[in-house]
């Protein structure tokens, strides 16, 4: 049955960024429908916790664990304990990421370089020591969280739309590697949400709120439970012929060239 090609139940997600926002979104999309979610954060043991909680509360089975994502050992480390403790990483999410706000002409080279180190050398990091695994048992599903950025510059954001971009063409290679062990990698690429950290800016009246509703064809800011079905769709048989294509969950604003008609 065609419902069949999107079962994840039982499967074991590792979800870096996790603890809000749109990690969280997916953790507990991928969570309601059955598989293992393992969130992962770096500020404190206690958003982690708080975390979990949160998903268990609502019947997911959840664990979390703390470890920075740039840090190669401390990933190797994490991903060892993880498949001891909990089982092997059926799917990985690279969703741990940064932006800063700064024109290029202004940032110094260690913000460009942090900015970079997160969004981009992380999910190389993370990707290399858990696709080991996938690639001996030949299965598995990874995911990295592009952006538009990835496709579109925009001021103040230099640093993010270059990880981003780089991101994207990791994505390819990543696939071009390793899509002949039955390990599929693709791409995520959201536009603009309704989170907690978009609240103060999602009002009538504020430019940048104005600018998204005309500027999006759908006229509205995503719910962050739109990447739940391509979250699923990317972690499950449905897409075992996908390979090293990134999905823009945007409300059609790749689509358009510029602000869509009143008519």
């Amino acid at each position: 049955m065609a419902h069949s090609l999107f079962d994840i139940n039982g499967k074991v997600a590792l979800i870096t960024g996790s603890t809000h926002g749109l990690g969280m979104a997916m953790a507990k999309g991928l969570g309601e429908a059955g598989a293992t979610i393992v969130v992962n954060g770096n500020s404190s043991q206690q958003k982690i916790d708080d975390a979990v909680k949160e998903l268990q509360s609502q019947g997911i089975n959840a664990v979390g664990y703390k470890f920075n994502v740039t840090d190669e050992q401390e990933v190797i480390e994490a991903v060892q304990k993880i498949q001891s403790e909990v089982g092997p990483i059926d799917i990985l999410i690279n969703n741990a990421g940064i932006i800063k706000r700064i024109p290029l002409l202004d940032m110094d080279v260690a913000d460009f370089k942090e900015v970079i180190d997160i969004d981009l050398v992380s999910p190389f990091i993370v990707s290399k020591h858990v696709a080991r695994g996938m690639i001996e048992r030949r299965q598995g599903k990874i995911i990295n969280i592009c952006s538009m950025m990835s496709e579109l510059g925009r001021s103040t954001v230099g640093a993010y739309a270059a990880a981003k971009g780089g991101l994207k063409m990791l994505t390819k290679n990543m696939a071009t590697e390793w899509a002949k062990y039955n390990v599929q990698i693709n791409g995520i690429g959201p536009g603009y949400f309704a989170t907690e950290q978009t609240k103060p800016i999602r009002v009538d009246g504020h430019p940048f709120n104005d600018f998204i509703i005309s500027r999006t064809p759908a006229a509205k800011w995503g719910d962050a439970g739109d990447l739940a079905g391509a979250a699923i769709f990317l972690s499950s048989k449905a897409s075992d012929f996908v390979n090293g294509h990134i999905l823009y969950v945007d409300g059609g604003i790749l689509a358009t060239i510029g602000k869509p008609s009143n008519e």
